[in-house]
């Protein structure tokens, strides 16, 4: 019988394979951190040693916006300069298959014989706040295999809109001119985090209004944040006008976070964003795992309730 190596060396050697850019080997720590399998801890300390590096770039906006034909468009703008892709689609249906993101990609099938890219939908279950709480170890072994961009989309609804910010360097929203589109931009509260509002579809006749309600949202607030004035670029991701623009502006908003010290200050609300998300998930699951049927007999009993019960547990009270 094969001796069973240990999660420390077996950890190792995946995360020398991953650097290695073995596309099975990222697949595989991938399934790890965001299934949260046996001997994924074992990989969270090597992989966080290797990340920081990479140009993390999120996508927000609505469904039907064209959020991923956009992201198709400006991995072929990437590649042509010689970067290597990443891409995490934060998918609303099912565990890594299934589910919209996985028809989107045959808008990106160009890329799939590319070993410069690689793609890959993260469930939104067990998700705390918006985004799923393994966005961060699943952003790492992708720096760990060193891409160059890592391009994150979220579902385009509800609170990862907004939570975005504290996971990626870049924000881009995608608005298309129709249903509202760019008015639900603003409604959820986009024009505080964007720093690229791309309107999408601009072959329609509606773009100028789309547009100039986009401006107009802007300029209620402050003209330049932290160095950076927010762009608006119209584009139309199906015959690539506009793409190049906007390519080159997340070029000059990666130079700007350099210049003035922002990316250091986005680093950080990263790192607490994921160190607050790993600490509530130890809580939770310690918590969890010492609830017994006496304190649901307390409950039914009337003898306590939930709130009590709950601090008490946290607390090692009871």
């Amino acid at each position: 019988m094969a001796r069973r190596r240990k999660p420390a060396a077996a950890a190792a050697d995946l995360v020398s394979r991953i650097e290695r850019g073995e596309p099975g080997a990222i697949a595989r720590a991938l399934s790890l951190v965001t299934d949260e399998s046996e001997g994924y801890e074992a990989l969270l300390g090597p992989l966080f040693r290797r990340s920081g590096r990479s140009h993390k770039i999120g996508f927000c906006g609505a469904p039907g916006s064209g959020k991923s034909s956009l992201i198709n468009r400006l991995v072929t703008c990437f590649r042509k300069a010689g970067d290597t892709v990443g891409i995490l689609a934060v998918d609303p249906t099912s565990p890594f298959t299934g589910g919209a993101f996985l028809g989107d990609r045959l808008r990106i099938q160009e890329h799939s014989l590319d070993e410069g890219v690689f793609m890959r939908s993260l469930a939104s279950r067990g998700m705390v706040g918006g985004l799923n709480a393994a966005i961060f170890p699943a952003l790492h072994v992708l720096e760990a295999a060193g891409f160059d961009r890592i391009l994150v989309e979220t579902v385009g609804t509800g609170q990862d809109e907004v939570d975005i910010v504290e996971v990626v360097d870049t924000v881009v929203c995608v608005t298309a001119p129709y249903q509202g589109d760019e008015f639900q931009a603003m409604k959820a509260g986009t024009t505080e985090i964007a720093d690229l509002f791309v309107v999408n579809k601009a072959d329609l006749q509606e773009v100028d209004r789309a547009l100039g309600a986009i401006r107009d949202a802007l300029s209620l607030g402050p003209e330049v944040r932290a160095g950076w004035q927010v762009r608006v670029v119209p584009a139309a991701a199906a015959t690539g006008q506009g793409v190049a623009e906007a390519a080159a502006i997340i070029d000059e908003h990666r130079a700007s976070l350099k210049a003035t010290g922002e990316g250091e200050r986005r680093r950080r609300r990263q790192l607490r964003k994921e160190l607050s998300l790993l600490v509530a998930s130890l809580i939770a699951r310690n918590t969890l795992e010492r609830i017994g049927e006496r304190h649901i007999d307390a409950l039914l009993a009337g003898t306590t309730d939930p709130l009590t019960l709950g601090r008490a547990l946290l607390t090692e009270e009871i």
